[in-house]
């Protein structure tokens, strides 16, 4: 019965301090040298990523209007 209960548990222990373990930990390992290095990496990483997938939800958006739109039919009348 403890094995159901573990993953909930796990998702749960998360939080602040565990994050500040983490930042601690990624100093000691990579330095205060190289972390402002890897935030600028992984904040052009996700800015990139949030604008691929922006330009992907405009392109959807746009092929759902055209379908909605009537078709026009030209007539030959002069």
């Amino acid at each position: 019965m403890l094995t159901f209960l573990l993953p909930s548990t796990l998702m749960m222990a998360v939080g602040p301090v565990s994050l500040i373990v983490i930042a601690v930990v990624a100093l000691i390992i990579f330095g205060p040298k190289k972390l402002p290095q890897f935030g600028r990496a992984v904040g052009s990483t996700l800015k990139e990523f949030k604008d691929a997938t922006r330009g992907l939800a405009d392109d959807d958006d746009e092929e759902e209007e055209k379908k909605k739109e009537p078709k026009k039919i030209e007539s030959d009348t002069k």
